[in-house]
């Protein structure tokens, strides 16, 4: 069969386009993401970053199909590109019966999610539910599952996995669980990976192995990565790739370098600007005033206005909300002000 993919398909695995995801509450429908656009990379980690409550959950559960009522995609398209098929699959046309839809979850596409305690049964031992995700999506026997199984808890770092297989999960620590949680979304050999804030519910050492393993597993098996923070200071470890979300937008796109040495959008300023510097031994961190607004209450033009240094009356509160601009190649921001966003960043930088 002759391949129809060009080159940039050939490098994307995942293609999100113009996604809307909607909720029907008692005071309407509401718009939880916006028009959300954006390609994941074949063996590389997108961060998809923002402050609770901008979209990026809903989002990563889009992708698996996994909104539920009052919730619906309402239009969009997300294209995976398996590795040996022509065409893409849109996962928004399938059926939530479709045979397809089963093999992508799991198979294809593989969750780590925030709280391990929920993600995991309370009443199944770690071993049960790892031997249920490779039973469900390889043939193989009972004991080869519980093989994998074993030979998995041993890849994430868990000592002992031939005890620890038979355990519950209250039997374990929070890291570990972590880890089990992990081992369950890499058991199938998953091509893309969504970490949706794996590491938030635990300490700063944790955080860190887990980070440390996520990236270690992600080279070895060439997957994919979307992973979902509000921590900057994670994405600089992790990600190869960046998109900034605002009120269910993405507010800015591009190379994790472009992004954080040269933020062309203020929100994507304002959260670098509050993280906690080395060489800062005193007073108040910088922060973004205000809070991210309900999404019953979305101001009009650009969504980030009423919190923005930079927003002109007249301008930034009228009219749509701002499309992306090119900035440089791969680089990209929604905002009225880039050029005098981009002149103010090279006077500090002259400054210094």
């Amino acid at each position: 069969m002759k391949n129809n993919l060009n080159e940039k398909e050939k490098n994307t695995i995942l293609s999100i386009k113009d996604l809307h995801v909607t909720f029907t509450s008692e005071e309407g429908v509401v718009g939880a993401v916006n028009g959300v656009s954006f390609d994941l990379k074949r063996n590389r980690v997108l961060a998809i970053v923002g402050e609770s409550g901008c979209g990026k959950s809903v989002t990563a559960y889009s992708i698996l199909k996994l909104i539920r009522s009052p919730g619906r995609i309402a239009r969009g398209t997300i294209n995976l590109f398996p590795d040996s098929a022509d065409e893409p699959v849109d996962i928004v046309s399938l059926n939530d019966k479709d045979d397809r839809l089963y093999q992508i979850r799991g198979g294809d596409i593989s969750m780590i999610f925030q709280e391990p305690m929920s993600a995991l049964s309370p009443v199944h031992t770690v071993g049960n539910q790892i031997c249920e995700a490779i039973l469900l999506h390889q043939d193989v026997s009972v004991d080869e599952a519980r093989a994998q199984a074993i030979s998995m808890l041993g890849k994430v770092g868990i000592a002992g996995p031939e005890r620890r297989i038979d355990q519950y999960p209250h039997e374990l620590s929070g890291g570990m669980r972590q880890r089990v949680v992990i081992a369950m979304a890499l058991v199938c050999n998953p091509r893309i990976l969504i970490a949706d804030e794996p590491t938030t519910a635990l300490d700063v050492t944790i955080q860190a192995q887990i980070l440390s393993l996520i990236k270690e597993l992600q080279k070895e098996r060439g997957a994919s990565v979307i992973f979902i923070t509000h921590d900057l200071g994670v994405v600089a470890q992790i990600a190869d790739d960046v998109a900034v979300m605002y009120l269910g937008r993405i507010v800015e796109k591009g190379t994790v370098r472009q992004v954080l040495k040269s933020p062309a959008h203020p929100y994507t300023s304002g959260l670098l600007q509050s993280l906690p510097g080395v060489t800062q031994t005193k007073g108040r961190l910088p922060a973004i005033e205000g809070s991210v607004p309900a999404l019953t209450a979305i101001p009009s033009g650009c969504p980030f206005h009423p919190r923005c240094p930079y927003s002109i009356k007249g301008l930034c509160d009228a009219g749509e909300p701002p499309k992306q601009h090119v900035i440089g190649d791969e680089h990209s921001a929604a905002c009225l002000r880039l050029d005098f966003i981009a002149q103010l960043n090279k006077e500090k930088e002259a400054a210094k």
